[in-house]
């Protein structure tokens, strides 16, 4: 049965370690019913921000598994998850992830071609894909690492011919490519979730279904409340635009590390711990900083009367 993809906010979800770098489950379930209690339509699970590179397949497939029992009511999850370069190897990891239940399984891009190879090496892998998988709703992940692989509003459309894509997380951060990806994919069902917080109100006002990206572990409210409020006309939905688009900027400074000692002072019991990134390295400044986004997200919320 194909799920529907609610619109809204789908934070990239972090995956919280114990000091001795075993997944801490117990943070994970706090992590869920924050996002559950801060307004999110559904959870992109098994992502880069979960770490999935520096986890194993049987840690990715228990982590999901937990995911799924421990479920909000009402919030979708979808996930990814796989990482091999083999194409054999990926079909029998996304197989398994699917077998736990998810709403959409959400291909990485850049693992169905190398970065030397063009769109029909990507298809033809693609096809081959969705041929042995379960019918299922899908989506694709355009992510960063090991290279960015952005998808043409051409090769998008022919991919909705394939399977049933439902799901993009975009992260062009191009107003013009958004729009021609809109435009190409027009009547084939597929939602597109902006990852850029500084595009997201011109990318919503086109037609963008949502957000999903790493600054919803900071702050998933007023990301929903801008993907509620987006065609007002008012100050409120513009100061929550421009809040969005500068707050941002600190996914460069040591994500996901930051956003977890930010989730922590949010009251998730949740250590720093990355596999990721160092979080010796996180000093008592980079910890100020987040003490101060707390100070200012609060200012923001009242305004907006969240």
């Amino acid at each position: 049965m194909i799920k529907n993809i609610n619109p809204g906010v789908y934070p990239t979800m972090l995956t919280p370690f114990t000091a001795d770098n075993k997944i801490d489950y117990g943070a994970v379930e706090q992590l869920l019913s924050f996002y559950a209690d801060n307004g999110v339509s559904g959870i992109f699970a098994i992502c880069q921000s979960s770490e999935i590179f520096y986890l194993s397949f049987e840690e990715r497939l228990e982590l999901l598994r937990f995911i799924m029992e421990h479920k909000p009511e009402g919030v979708s999850i979808v996930a990814s998850g796989h990482t091999a370069d083999d194409i054999d190897r990926q079909i029998y990891e996304a197989n398994a992830f699917i077998d736990t239940g998810i709403d959409a399984y959400v291909f990485i891009a850049n693992r169905l071609a190398k970065e030397d190879e063009d769109d029909t090496v990507f298809l033809k892998n693609y096809e081959k894909f969705v041929s042995s998988i379960p019918e299922i709703g899908l989506g694709i992940y355009e992510c960063p690492y090991p290279y960015k692989r952005l998808m043409q509003p051409e090769t998008l459309a022919k991919c909705c011919e394939i399977g049933n894509l439902l799901f993009i997380k975009d992260t062009c951060s191009r107003i013009e490519m958004i729009k021609a990806k809109l435009e190409a994919t027009e009547g084939t069902g597929l939602k597109i979730f902006n990852a850029n917080g500084a595009t997201l109100l011109e990318s919503l006002k086109l037609g963008c279904a949502g957000y999903s990206g790493v600054m919803a572990n900071f702050h998933p409210e007023i990301y929903a409340w801008l993907c509620g409020h987006f065609n007002e006309d008012s100050e409120k939905v513009k100061l929550a635009a421009d809040f969005l688009s500068f707050a941002s900027t600190v996914e460069s400074r040591q994500y996901p590390v930051n956003a977890k000692y930010h989730l922590s002072l949010r009251g998730v019991d949740m250590l720093t711990k990355s596999r990721v990134c160092d979080d010796s390295s996180f000093a008592q400044g980079n910890k100020m900083e987040m003490q101060a986004m707390i100070t200012v997200e609060n200012s923001i919320k009242t305004a907006l009367g969240i």
